[in-house]
């Protein structure tokens, strides 16, 4: 479509540009920055879930063991909200506790469908 509606000559120029391009390399390589940044994500979802996970671990009873993973999760939420407020400008306590409430519907809209 688009060389239909270019003359011979455009259409030349773009070819011989396109062929002055330098060539890619021949294979992808991961850098060290690479390695760090997936090893930096991995860390970062690892350390964030884990505390989650801790209850399943060390109490047999699931349902005991999902309501401490819940009050983990909010537990870490609020810290998360207050510390995003500090650092940002906000009020801690504000931000803390309205992530504590967005937690506890998540956590209440799990239970409703049987979480």
């Amino acid at each position: 479509m688009v060389a239909s509606v270019l003359q011979p000559a455009e259409l030349e120029m773009i070819s011989a540009r396109l062929k002055e391009l330098p060539e890619f390399p021949p294979q992808a390589r991961l850098r060290k920055n690479d390695w760090l940044g997936a090893i930096g994500v991995f860390l970062l979802v690892f350390l964030s879930t884990f505390p989650v996970v801790l209850p399943f671990i060390f109490i047999h009873e699931l349902h005991p063991a999902m309501r401490t993973s819940n009050l983990i999760a909010i537990v870490m939420l609020f810290i998360t909200g207050y510390a995003f407020a500090r650092l940002s400008g906000h009020h801690p306590w504000l931000m803390g506790i309205g992530m504590v409430g967005l937690g506890s519907f998540l956590v209440a809209m799990t239970m409703a469908l049987g979480g």
